[in-house]
């Protein structure tokens, strides 16, 4: 792509967008965002970009992983700016991830009293229901509740 609108350095754009510059490295190594080199080699970023990491940063607030927001990124043009209807139908992808953990934090707040999710305080109450400390051979951690 030849830079044939205003441009901004690396700089600029971490500014503008409230992130670091090694986050913007990081962001187009993962493939998140892109940008072009100028005569001299410095990267220049569009003003599109901001609209990305708008949506990155987003994204990542809503605590999706960055393979779920790449995946994403993915089904965006690259040429243009993201609109609000490729936010709509973005969103609306996420939507149903959200709401299984929405209903796993509840269902995690709601046996909180009882069990501290470690495999098991007591093996004879456990709320995870692991008599004799079956779950112990499938591993560490809380392993009922990742399943939840």
């Amino acid at each position: 792509m030849a830079i044939s609108e205003a441009s901004f350095s690396v700089g600029q754009i971490a500014e503008r967008a409230g992130v670091s510059v090694a986050t913007l490295h990081f962001y187009e190594s993962r493939g998140l965002i892109g940008s072009e080199r100028n005569a001299g080699n410095q990267r220049r970023y569009r003003r599109g970009v901001l609209r990305r990491i708008a949506v990155i940063k987003t994204a990542q607030r809503l605590g999706l992983s960055l393979a779920d927001i790449a995946d994403a990124m993915a089904t965006l043009p690259v040429d243009r700016t993201p609109t609000k209807a490729d936010w709509k139908r973005l969103s609306t992808r996420w939507r149903s991830q959200l709401q299984a953990r929405i209903e796993q934090l509840q269902r995690l707040r709601d046996e909180l009293d009882g069990c501290i999710g470690c495999g098991c305080l007591s093996l004879r109450q456990c709320r995870l229901r692991n008599p004799d400390d079956c779950a112990g051979d499938e591993g560490e951690g809380a392993i009922y509740l990742e399943r939840a």
